[in-house]
């Protein structure tokens, strides 16, 4: 981990380009159980497990982009195909499913620990709205749409792994000041904001410029990125309960993306139903 005098953003960025990237105990148990049974053990078994996984997606995109063959005239962009690619064995040897998060965390950092858990659910919850709006919209890039929402949070969960100290003081300055946005306290904690960060980490580790440019939000105008911006929006306010106040503006933006009413909406992502459940429980 970097010390606190060597925070600046290019060190970060050379930081993340070399460090082995942690994944979840979960992912790790899953791929050995795998292993184990040589009968389902392939390209599509091992890539469903690794795609419930940021960090192990992100690891495998990163080893794939430093080792493309100059001959590659396309990028590829779904886990499966990179693993076809690579080879199983090789991607067993070369992209192994350790450190894990929890063991670096674990001991000390116990509340990064679940920050971090929270963010990597929120992601996988994100991409699976994101996949399922790209298919209503006959949208052919709908496994780089997925990707691309699994992934948009990354570099935030990166500084959960390998920064949490200052993660944790950002959350803090957010909780003393609700009106804080989100980059003036990480630019005021670490000198850079986390889309900074993200951007350079991006365009340093060479990633498919499709997927780049599906990950900036800044490219919301464009159909594609906007699906991913209002995934990646709905499981953030949800996250913190379905009574959130930003949810019915999502679900307005949601049902403008789809053409459809905003009632459609709420029925399709199980809006009233999370509702009703959490009125019973109350």
């Amino acid at each position: 981990m970097l010390q606190q005098h060597q925070r600046k953003l290019s060190d970060w960025v050379n930081f993340l380009t070399t460090a082995e990237i942690p994944v979840l105990k979960q992912t790790a148990r899953n791929l050995a159980i795998l292993q184990q049974d040589e009968q389902h053990l392939n390209a599509r078994s091992f890539a469903h497990v690794v795609k419930n996984d940021p960090l192990m997606t992100v690891k495998l995109l990163r080893y794939m982009q430093q080792h493309k063959h100059r001959t590659q005239e396309h990028d590829v962009m779904e886990v499966e195909q990179i693993i076809l690619m690579l080879g199983l064995e090789a991607t067993l040897n070369k992209i192994p499913a350790k450190p894990l998060v929890e063991d670096i965390l674990a001991r000390n950092n116990m509340n990064a620990l679940v920050y971090l858990l929270k963010t990597t659910h929120r992601a996988n919850i994100a991409s699976t709205y994101a996949f399922d709006w790209a298919v209503r919209l006959h949208d052919l890039h709908f496994a780089e749409i997925r990707l691309a929402a699994l992934l948009h949070d990354i570099a935030e969960m990166l500084m959960w792994c390998f920064s949490p100290a200052e993660m944790l003081k950002i959350k803090q300055l957010q909780k003393q000041n609700k009106a804080l946005r989100s980059t003036a306290a990480q630019e005021k904690v670490l000198g850079f904001s986390l889309y900074q960060l993200q951007l350079e980490l991006t365009i340093k580790w060479k990633l498919p410029e499709l997927l780049i440019a599906l990950m900036d939000d800044n490219n919301s105008n464009l159909q594609r990125v906007r699906n991913v911006v209002l995934a990646v929006n709905l499981a953030r306010h949800s996250a913190n309960g379905w009574d959130d106040a930003a949810l019915p503006d999502d679900y307005e933006d949601i049902a403008k993306l789809l053409h459809l009413q905003s009632g459609d909406i709420m029925t399709i992502i199980g809006a009233r139903k999370h509702s009703e459940d959490a009125s019973h429980l109350a």
